[in-house]
């Protein structure tokens, strides 16, 4: 396979331009028992070097919260993922790392359940209003609310000291590897942080082992509310997702928001006609096409409020990552957008506002997002570029590739880079020639391929895998 694949591919070192595509890891990359091993070591390490004999740039990792401080606050173990970076360097793949802040479970995608850490669970457990709440008072434990973001509830801890404490451990931990940095676009001033290994250290070689720290925002680690949940059923596709801002931290932030606007009576909740996880918009008042309540002066109150949130809590996470990384020269780093493209084709973009990304026909919701990235120089990652309007559902108004045509908008308004994902894995032609053409003309400074598995390494597909990342690398 290794002999295939550098017959179709073509070595990342001697790439001088195109799209660097990165693999992601499985969930269950690390043990999710303890955090000290690997799982699939036996054949990691020929996966590693078929991944990089094809071209390939590097891998993604989730470096999981509920694994590594799973059990005692500030007691940080990270063993198993020293292993794996260590194999990578073995391999000289770079290595992206995503500070998974989020639980594994009830996701599109999600093979495994990795939760949070037991203490943040317990705490959630002793207070409920600590996890986000639909308007039916359904709690999510996928992530911690951002409405007590500065507030001590996590063992004497705010969530956003918790987050950027777990940074810190990370940084820490591999300071000793720790190295100059690279340039990988100088287009776009992408960064990524070197650590130094036995094959480059003193040697003239080409550096391998480089890291990319991806934030995460929320579920899926992705920046935005948990909306719709597909545990227990809770949501199919394509419903328009439901609110969640009815723990008591949110509010009370709500409400004095109302009071603050002179309408005490909005700040009692979010809207009562906004339909259920399920519902489309035409089956709501809220939602509707014509005159429904998202565009009334309530509606645009609300929106601006909700969204308002979702930005300040990614200020807010992003600044704790600055103060840990920012003092390196030249750190790069990222965050997730979701490409929640169905009723994209409608008025209201109905799936987009529950989820917190006030974007509508007439407003564009990404430009805000963008900027806040742009202010501390982070990347926007966005998914669903392997898709096709005419792929999608006809009653489900999808509109994909509008949608990634409007994020790379808003990412080249703000000046920040734009990467992208694959939202499915896909291993046909036809989606490997959309992520090809996006790639050029939206000119994304990288591309990350979900997921390594025994299924990419199918005889067919990683032929055609091979020659993909082959394309990528001379897309320009």
């Amino acid at each position: 396979m290794a002999e295939s694949a550098a017959a179709a591919g073509q070595s990342s070192s001697a790439r001088k331009s195109g799209v660097p595509v990165f693999v992601m890891m499985p969930l269950d990359t690390v043990k999710t028992c303890c955090g000290s091993g690997l799982n699939h070591r036996k054949t990691m390490a020929r996966d590693l070097a078929a991944l990089k004999s094809s071209g390939v740039e590097g891998i993604m990792v989730d470096v999981w919260w509920g694994v590594v401080e799973g059990e005692e606050p500030g007691l940080y173990n990270f063993e198993g993922y020293m292993k794996l970076v260590e194999m990578a360097r073995d391999a000289r793949l770079k290595v992206q790392a995503v500070m998974s802040f989020h639980q594994c479970g009830g996701n599109v995608g999600d093979t495994v359940n990795i939760p949070l850490p037991r203490w943040v669970v317990e705490d959630m457990d002793k207070d409920q209003d600590l996890a986000y709440t639909d308007q039916c008072e359904r709690r999510s434990y996928e992530y911690v609310s951002f409405g007590c973001d500065d507030m001590p509830v996590l063992d004497g801890r705010t969530p956003i000291q918790c987050y950027t404490d777990f940074m810190s451990a990370f940084h820490d931990h591999f300071a000793a590897f720790l190295g100059n940095t690279i340039v990988v676009s100088p287009t776009h001033l992408i960064i990524f942080l070197c650590f130094l290994c036995r094959h480059c250290a003193g040697a003239n070689l080409p550096c391998a082992g480089v890291q990319e720290v991806q934030v995460g925002m929320g579920p899926a680690g992705e920046l935005r509310y948990p909306s719709y949940p597909e545990s227990e059923g809770t949501w199919e596709f394509p419903g328009i997702g439901a609110f969640q801002c009815y723990d008591k931290y949110l509010l009370n932030s709500l409400k004095m928001a109302a009071e603050a606007a002179g309408n005490p009576d909005w700040g009692l909740g979010g809207p009562t006609d906004a339909g259920g996880y399920n519902s489309r918009p035409d089956d709501t008042d809220f939602f509707r096409q014509d005159g429904g309540g998202w565009d009334s002066e309530y509606g645009q109150f609300f929106m601006s409020w909700y969204s308002r949130m979702l930005l300040e809590h990614g200020d807010r996470v992003l600044s704790g990552a600055a103060s840990v990384f920012g003092h390196e020269p030249g750190v790069h780093l990222s965050v997730k957008v979701a490409g929640i493209h169905w009723h994209y084709d409608t008025e209201s973009h109905a799936p987009e506002l529950t989820a917190g990304y006030y974007n509508t026909r007439r407003r564009d919701g990404y430009l805000p997002i963008a900027r806040m990235l742009g202010r501390h120089g982070a990347v926007l990652n966005f998914t669903c570029v392997e898709m096709r309007d005419h792929e999608q559902p006809q009653d489900a108004r999808c509109m994909p590739e509008g949608l990634v045509r409007r994020v790379a908008s808003a990412a080249r308004e703000a000046g920040v880079g734009l990467a992208g994902e694959n939202a499915l894995p896909r291993y046909d032609d036809a989606a490997h020639d959309q992520v090809v053409a996006t790639a050029q003309e939206e000119r994304m400074v990288a591309f990350t391929y979900l997921r390594m598995g025994p299924d990419l390494f199918q005889p067919d597909n990683w032929r055609r895998f091979a020659l993909f990342v082959t394309r990528m690398s001379q897309a320009r």
